[in-house]
Order: structure tokens, then C-alpha cells, then sequence
């Protein structure tokens, strides 16, 4: 398999998002979905529309995001809302939670690996491309947050993500927190509904992430550790597991002391197994040409 094409660059402003999209040289078409994390109530690391705001514009995108499975402020749609427009969204942008309705699409992974099937938000069928924007930082229990958690619980609806975080035991929310599996399971299933999502948008899909407010802990926590390291810059490609890889590896090559902390996070969770998990699926290479357009 070919190296797989990663851009990079140190300089982080709106108009270098733009920049890093122009680079991949595939034009998004049709109606595009532009896939965010809202950030949960409380947290102070999230990317904020304004920053996100000439990217989404320039590809007239719409934002899309599915809800939560645990209590928090975005757990059903009425209170997701609510937190989109605190948090600004709405000021910028038309929002579609994509399980508004508590709806579903199935979709099949026959080789999956842990999981055989992956709900996620029906809407995603209203659209003809999607730009997943991811914010990469850690993750409480996937080590890291990156391109692959954005597809597979960023997908997900919250039956979904119940359903992956309890390794295809449960779809209901409170539920699955009662019986979370052995740690690689759950990576696992997280490499399965990827690989689902990806598959499924094969073609018409490109990513990018943002390696800012680099925290251990996800924008999903309402109260976050502070960031621990020093911004590293922007990151794009068509293939998310050379795109994970990519940015850990910026981490790992970094002089910044706060690495260690943050490594911490990632290796104590085993977080690359993801990305190795991934891989075996086969939709993604973890080699790679990083090119640097500064």
C-alpha cells in the first residue's frame, strides 16, 4: 500500500484551515456536512465556531452532530440545542443534530472486528460530502481524540455510542455504562464503526485536525484539565488512520515537556491500538508522507 499524503502546518488561524482543505486537491460537492464537536457544557478547550467559522463557509457547509450517552448537556436533542446556542453555533450556522429524532441508520461491518453493526445519526444520508474537524487531544478512555473517534462515536447516534462503548452488549444509555469491556474491546469497536462511516462516505470525505488546546481530556468533560502542551498546528488528509498517526507522531517528536503528561494519557489507555486496529481493517494506511506547506 502506497504512503498515505499528510499536510501539515505550524500555523493555526482560520484561514489556514482553508489553506490545508485546499491542499488535499478534492473539492467537497453537492450538500456538505461539516462534522464539529459542540463541546459539553462547562468546557473550556473546545474549538469555537469563529475559528471554525471561514472553513465551514467556504465549503457553505452545514454543521452536523449527533448526541450524547451520558448525562450531560447534550444527551438528547432538546438540551443539545440549547447548549449549540450558548456555545454560539447558531449565531454562524444552520445545525443538524443528525438523531434529532432519536432515529437511526444501521449500518453493516461484516468484518468487524468487535462490533458487527454501527447505529449512527440517520441524517447522514442528507449529504453528498462531509469534512470531519476534529479538535486532537486526549481522551479519558480512548487515550487520544482524533479523526478516528470523530467518525466512530462522533457518527454514532447516542444509541450508537452506547453500543460502542459497551463492545455491542447494549444500545441503551445507561446500560452500557454498566458493562464497559476489557480497554481493547472498546478500541476496537471504535476501529469497527470507523471503518463503517469511512467506508460508507468513501470517496467524498476529507479530514482535518486541529492540534490546539491540547488537553489530557476530551471536549466532552465538563470540567477538563488545562492544556499541557503548547499548540502544534493543523493536519489534513483523506485517510483518518494516517491522519491519527500523523499527529501523535507530532506529539512524540515534539521538545514540549507537557508530552510526557499527555503520552501518559495516551499509552496508559493503550490509545494507539485504534489506530492499529484500524488498519487492519483495511481502510487506511499508518505510513505516511508528511508534507509541510508553511
Amino acid at each position: 500500500m502506497a504512503k498515505s499524503k499528510v499536510y501539515f502546518s505550524r500555523i493555526l488561524t482560520p484561514e489556514r484551515i482553508i489553506d490545508m482543505y485546499k491542499a488535499l486537491d478534492v473539492e467537497l460537492k453537492g450538500n456538505v456536512g461539516v462534522k464539529v464537536h459542540s463541546g459539553e457544557d462547562g468546557n473550556q478547550n473546545y474549538l469555537r465556531p469563529e475559528f471554525l467559522k471561514p472553513m465551514i463557509e467556504y465549503v457553505n457547509g452545514m454543521v452536523i452532530e449527533c448526541n450524547t450517552a451520558y448525562e450531560g448537556a447534550r444527551n438528547t436533542s432538546e438540551k443539545h440545542k440549547r447548549l449549540f446556542e450558548k456555545h454560539g453555533w447558531y449565531k454562524y450556522f444552520p445545525v443538524d443534530l443528525m438523531d434529532e429524532n432519536d432515529d437511526d441508520l444501521v449500518l453493516d461491518i461484516p468484518n468487524g472486528k468487535v462490533i458487527k453493526k454501527d447505529y449512527v445519526g440517520s441524517h447522514i444520508d442528507r449529504y453528498d460530502s462531509i469534512l470531519v474537524l476534529s479538535h486532537f487531544k486526549g481522551h479519558p478512555m480512548g487515550g487520544y481524540g482524533g479523526a478516528l473517534k470523530q467518525l466512530s462515536i462522533g457518527f454514532a447516534s447516542s444509541r450508537g455510542k452506547a453500543y460502542i462503548h459497551s463492545a455491542g452488549v447494549t444500545t441503551d444509555q445507561k446500560a452500557a455504562w454498566k458493562n464497559l469491556p476489557e480497554q481493547n474491546k472498546f478500541l476496537e469497536a471504535m476501529a469497527d464503526a470507523a471503518c463503517a462511516v469511512h467506508n460508507k462516505l468513501k470517496g467524498r470525505v476529507l479530514y482535518i485536525s486541529i492540534m490546539c488546546n491540547m488537553s489530557v481530556d476530551c471536549d466532552c468533560c465538563a470540567v477538563a484539565e488545562d492544556p499541557c502542551m503548547k499548540d502544534i498546528g493543523i493536519v489534513a488528509s483523506a485517510d483518518p488512520i494516517a491522519l491519527d498517526r500523523a499527529c501523535l507522531d507530532l506529539v512524540m517528536k515534539s521538545n514540549d515537556p507537557g508530552k510526557e503528561h499527555f503520552l501518559e494519557r495516551v499509552n496508559s489507555r493503550n490509545g494507539v491500538h485504534t489506530i492499529d486496529a484500524a488498519y487492519e481493517l483495511g481502510f487506511g494506511n499508518k505510513e505516511y508522507e508528511l508534507i509541510n506547506i508553511d
